[in-house]
């Protein structure tokens, strides 16, 4: 995982998920997958299945506000804990993430 990744994440959704379009938000999410996929650690390998389940969502077609905003909130939470065990310099990065995902998560199931 890196730090220009994460950066990068955290900027794009700070700027509004309708200002990210699709095809940069399944790059985005394509390169964090096989990251994490490739772990080897449990909890991240959790959280790519996540980020597919979320890729799925993206190209079905029909987005669905709820089932996008539960989505996110399952990958705020999983980041959200996946930051208290992560190496120092990630963990401030990680809980902003972590935060995001869940506001935007809660936006969007509430629309």
């Amino acid at each position: 995982m890196t730090n220009d990744l994460l950066g990068a994440t955290i900027h794009a959704l700070q700027n509004g998920l309708t200002s990210i379009p699709i095809s940069a938000a399944m790059d985005n999410t394509e390169t964090w997958q096989q990251q994490l996929l490739q772990s080897g650690e449990p909890m991240l390998q959790d959280i790519g299945r996540e980020v597919g389940n979320l890729q799925s969502l993206l190209s079905s077609g029909s987005l669905s506000p709820a089932a996008l905003g539960s989505s996110l909130s399952m990958l705020g939470s999983q980041t959200t804990q996946a930051a208290s065990q992560a190496a120092p310099d990630l963990q401030a990065q990680l809980r902003t993430l972590g935060d995001l995902l869940l506001q935007l998560g809660a936006k969007l199931e509430a629309a």
